[in-house]
């Protein structure tokens, strides 16, 4: 799979700042879904704003709000198959078997976008995928960040009170739309299902930042899917197994074909 190496993949880039893109709405993934099923081909940045600004793919009323719809999913999702990321995650996106598998995979690519959502994922997250189904409350979402601002992500300490809880709920909302969790007010965590595409994504993105494989059979980024760094190989494995993708480990030699 030949792909460019991009500049930066953000949720990777453990210097990246952690924004509140989340605090004005989530993560958008019907409007994501409609605008892929209406132009399901390879678009670049230009012909995605056309789609939403001048032909109204996502039926907004005004073109102040398809302005800002198409901003919103640009800062999410890119939008641009000229975007070697980009370009995978439509790849997968495509070949995505369920609505299921078609959800993690916009999840993955969201958490590849954006390093709040990869952090608060792998960090805050995974734990409660562990034990679900589990009871996923704001307060403690805020409380997590509170203390990132605290640590590695001091940007956060400049995050408003409502803005820091906008975040969190939002983002509460995105992983519920993604299928991780279950409920309106009351919110219980949902252990993923091992797929294909979203992992494939995941294995695109560690290629594209050079991660040798040796280092992707235990890189930490699969906590977004539930998976341990311990898991990795079991779970490549299994993937293999029903042709997902091609994996083989031998000693410290490792090949992976997605």
């Amino acid at each position: 799979m030949n792909i460019v190496l991009p500049n930066s993949i953000t949720g990777l880039d453990e210097a990246s700042s952690c924004l509140a893109r989340l605090s004005s709405r989530s993560a958008l993934y019907t409007d994501l879904q409609v605008l892929l099923e209406a132009k399901p081909g390879r678009l670049s940045l230009a012909e995605y704003r056309q789609a939403v600004v001048d032909d109204n793919a996502l039926a907004r009323g005004s073109v102040a709000a398809r302005k800002k719809i198409y901003q919103e999913l640009k800062g999410r999702y890119l939008l641009n198959s000229e975007n070697p990321l980009y370009s995978a995650f439509h790849d997968q996106w495509r070949r995505c078997r369920s609505e299921h598998e078609r959800a993690l995979t916009v999840y993955v690519m969201l958490a590849l976008n954006d390093r709040t959502v990869m952090v608060t994922s792998q960090e805050w997250l995974f734990p409660q995928l562990r034990r679900a189904p589990c009871e996923l409350r704001t307060g403690d979402l805020e409380s997590f960040l509170r203390q990132q601002g605290k640590n590695e992500h001091p940007e956060i300490v400049e995050w408003t009170p409502i803005t820091l809880t906008r975040v969190a709920q939002h983002y509460l909302a995105s992983i519920r739309d993604f299928g991780l969790a279950t409920g309106t007010t009351k919110k219980l965590a949902v252990r993923p299902a091992l797929y294909g595409s979203p992992v494939r994504l995941l294995l695109a993105a560690l290629r594209l930042r050079r991660v040798t494989p040796l280092a992707v059979v235990r890189h930490e980024s699969f906590k977004l899917l539930g998976i341990a760094p311990e898991e990795v190989v079991d779970a490549l494995s299994q993937l293999n197994r029903e042709e997902e993708l091609r994996f083989r480990m031998q000693a410290d030699v490792v090949e992976i074909g997605i």
